[in-house]
């Protein structure tokens, strides 16, 4: 039973975190926003602008064309709503394979899993277990236009299976399809009074597509078309010492739910017209729709602070921020994370503790990622 309820919450809020005000925004498959590597999420759930991993795809492809090896593997594992229940969770495998010094191509699936539920008529019926879940797989092309900038594009193919099969209705999954365009931009060392530096910026649109339909008679939902950009900072000491610092703003161009005809309720009639509007659309009118101006487009970026600290390349600790506006979800936590690597191999830990009134779903959940780098080496000046 609580599963069920956990999936009923999960269909009707359509976002990874509770509705909380009329005017929050929501999409379908939210668990493309969830953070789905440890390292990620020790740093405040950032990485359109961190040095590059193995799990940049979700973050931001164009990092790949900086890979300092010739392959690279990352698994991952992330429980969710681990308080109430055991068997949900997203899992996140990543291959990349860098094809020369200026490019590289990536693939990546992501599976959420709300484990199995059985489903019942009346008490004494014969139970039918259902196996809700959603995926997506990526694919994506990087290149280096220069020797510190690049860019990327990328494919996704979304499948959400969360219907529950009742005998009177499709039960078929729903299909979407996305796109990314990215760029990262890292500088050569610069040399200041006493240590050495390096900037980074990055941004990335991601999941740029058409909406996802549940039912073939409406408009359909929303993707979570997202918009991140953000910058950072390297401090290198010595070959043995660096501190990065980073900061990430993240802005969802999917428009804002309003009151289309003045009654002061948003109702059906508006919910009606406000899923009339195509993607495309929806888009541009993203930057400026907010009924409250200015001000209200403001509250709907997140940003986030990051650091990490690396020590000979082998043991890493990090910390992060993450924010948003109490009025579009309230999500507000703190981060730890640290990393161990042994010759080709990576381990990554995170933890997170939520500083909102509102309960996360990841709180005090321990995420894990693992990494082999392998084949030669690629040196970036």
């Amino acid at each position: 039973m609580r599963k069920l309820l956990v999936l009923v919450v999960l269909l009707t809020v359509a976002q990874w975190m509770s509705a909380q005000r009329d005017r929050e925004i929501t999409t379908a498959v939210p668990f493309l926003t969830i953070s789905a590597d440890a390292r990620a999420s020790g740093m405040g759930d950032m990485g359109v602008a961190t040095s590059f991993d193995a799990y940049s795809q979700q973050w931001n492809p164009a990092k790949y064309a900086f890979a300092t090896q010739k392959t690279g593997i990352g698994v991952s594992y992330t429980p969710y709503l681990e308080t109430i229940i055991n068997d949900v969770s997203l899992l996140s495998a990543n291959y990349f394979n860098k094809l020369n010094d200026r490019s590289a191509f990536a693939f990546t699936i992501r599976y959420f899993g709300l484990g199995d539920i059985e489903l019942r008529q009346a008490i004494n019926d014969p139970g039918t277990l259902v196996s809700p879940n959603e995926f997506a797989l990526d694919g994506s092309y990087s290149l280096k236009l220069s020797q510190t900038f690049s860019m990327a594009v990328g494919g996704r193919f979304v499948s959400s299976d969360l219907k529950l099969q009742d005998g009177t209705q499709d039960s078929r999954a729903a299909i979407a399809f996305g796109v990314d365009i990215a760029g990262f931009f890292r500088s050569r060392e610069i040399a200041y009074n006493n240590f050495d530096g390096r900037w980074r910026f990055g941004f990335n649109i991601s999941n740029l597509g058409g909406k996802v339909q549940y039912d073939p008679n409406s408009p359909g939902d929303f993707l979570p078309t997202n918009l991140k950009f953000g910058g950072g900072f390297d401090f290198i000491f010595d070959q043995d010492n660096v501190l990065a610092i980073s900061t990430e703003f993240n802005k969802l161009l999917v428009p804002t739910p309003r009151d289309f005809n003045g009654d002061g309720v948003i109702g059906t009639e508006d919910n009606n017209e406000y899923q009339s509007i195509g993607f495309f659309n929806g888009v541009f009118e993203s930057f400026g729709d907010a009924p409250d101006g200015f001000s209200e487009e403001l509250k709907e970026v997140t940003w986030a602070l990051g650091a990490e600290y690396r020590f000979r390349e082998a043991f890493m600790l990090r910390s992060g921020y993450f924010n948003e506006s109490e009025e579009k979800g309230s999500r507000k936590f703190f981060t730890l994370g640290a990393g161990f690597k042994f010759k080709s191999t990576q381990i990554d830990l995170s933890y997170l503790f939520s500083t909102s009134q509102v309960r996360n779903p990841l709180e005090n959940t321990l995420r894990f990622s693992l990494t082999f780098n392998l084949g030669e080496e690629f040196y970036n000046d």
